[in-house]
């Protein structure tokens, strides 16, 4: 055999154990990465000013409480309509003039995006239930275009609903002035997982945080 022949088929069989071994690394490397698990927040986990002061220092365990209101339909809802449910919550109120008219647009972005997963749910509380009437409520889902087999705007007894964001969702301020617009509730969109614990946080006016929703979204899908 000649030299050149010689050297012509090592090098071919240089190159393909080459390629069998990147194989082969990569394959390693997947198996043994660790797979991305969002954290499971807890309430000592929050920015204090927005967890109720008698849960600050609960550090597991944490998960929504049962609640009952009423939708923009007029419909009961409790927390049995979220059972086995992913779903993004937030506070708002429809004359809010500021952050509110942003979240919305971008939760109705959500609701889009998602449109190829219906079983992922959106839900909205009021802060302001004694504006935020049933028909108030639809008024503003039309005008938004909310769609209603996934997304709820729901109102109801102030007191419930301020405790259920201080206690459970853990994103309003506590400070205000005793009148109807003291929930100073904060841009935060929430993420929750089957099991009613909160998996994320994100600034519901800023885009760049759906992205960061619908990418959680797709690993809470993996998640068994």
């Amino acid at each position: 055999m000649e030299l050149s022949t010689f050297f012509s088929r090592f090098r071919k069989l240089a190159f393909v154990l080459l390629v069998l071994s990147i194989i082969i690394v990569g394959l390693f490397y997947i198996a043994l990465k660790p797979k991305e698990v969002l954290p499971v927040f807890q309430p000592a986990m929050v920015t204090p000013e927005l967890v109720d002061e008698s849960i600050q220092y609960v550090k597991k365990y944490h998960t929504i409480a049962p609640f009952s209101m009423i939708n923009q339909n007029g419909e009961t809802i409790t927390e049995k309509a979220y059972d086995n449910t992913i779903y993004v919550a937030d506070f708002f109120f429809t004359t809010c003039p500021s952050i509110c008219p942003i979240m919305t647009k971008n939760m109705f972005m959500l609701q889009e995006k998602l449109a190829h997963l219906p079983e992922i749910k959106l839900l909205s509380f009021s802060v302001t239930p004694v504006i935020d009437s049933v028909p108030q409520l639809k008024r503003y889902a039309l005008k938004n275009m909310v769609d209603d087999t996934r997304w709820n705007l729901v109102t109801g007894n102030k007191k419930e609903i301020y405790q259920l964001a201080r206690k459970s969702y853990l994103v309003v301020k506590d400070d205000g002035d005793g009148g109807p617009y003291d929930m100073i509730h904060t841009e935060n969109f929430v993420l929750v997982d089957k099991q009613k614990r909160i998996r994320g946080f994100y600034d519901g006016t800023q885009l760049e945080a759906m992205d960061d929703i619908l990418r959680d979204i797709e690993l809470l899908l993996g998640e068994k």
